[in-house]
């Protein structure tokens, strides 16, 4: 009958590199270790395999718990993974989520600020070239947001004749500004 002896602590051979140390630890542990972080990292590899890597990092950074007085050096490489793995899922919570390219591309684009003010001196210059009654009722209705008994009222014209005005100014706006103003509600 034999009994189980304890292997010996761990020696450097002769001529052997603390490189060569790790890759043999690697070609032993990482297969398991590989396993082991995909169930913890739900599946995704890269993020597994990242931190295996991390892991023989650790490894190699401290010779002296790969050197220790242990059976086997799989737990501390397993314990070391599995702390890798809840920092890592700390941080990745901490951080808002990223927003992958489809919603990006989905997204509402919007004109800068320099397109704002073009399209704002177009307006402008489109508004002058309006007899003065039609740009009197465009800034009551549209710009003041006055319905169209406040602007008959501050322009004192009957209600009938707000929405003639608005009607046809909007209408010359339209052909001096194509683009402009199909979404152009009539007034209220």
């Amino acid at each position: 009958m034999t009994t189980a002896t304890k292997p010996a602590p761990q020696t450097e051979a002769p001529g052997a590199t603390p490189e060569h140390e790790l890759m043999d630890l690697q070609r032993e542990h990482g297969g398991p270790l590989l396993s082991f972080l995909l169930r913890l990292c739900e599946g995704d590899r890269q993020r597994a395999e990242d931190l295996v890597q991390e892991t023989f990092v650790r490894a190699w950074q401290h010779p002296e718990a790969l050197r220790a007085d242990y059976a086997s050096v799989r737990p501390w490489l397993f314990t070391v993974g599995r702390r890798l793995a809840i920092d890592a899922r700390r941080a990745r919570l901490s951080r808002p989520a990223e927003v992958g390219d489809a919603v990006l591309e989905s997204a509402r684009v919007c004109a800068d600020h320099a397109e704002r003010s073009a399209a704002a001196l177009d307006v402008r210059e489109a508004v002058a070239t309006l007899s003065p009654e039609h740009q009197a009722v465009l800034l009551q209705v549209y710009f003041r947001g006055a319905s169209v008994a406040e602007a008959a009222d501050a322009l004192g014209i009957p209600p009938g004749t707000v929405k003639s005005r608005a009607y046809y100014a909007l209408r010359a706006l339209r052909r001096v500004l194509p683009g402009y103003g199909s979404n152009t509600s009539g007034p209220r």
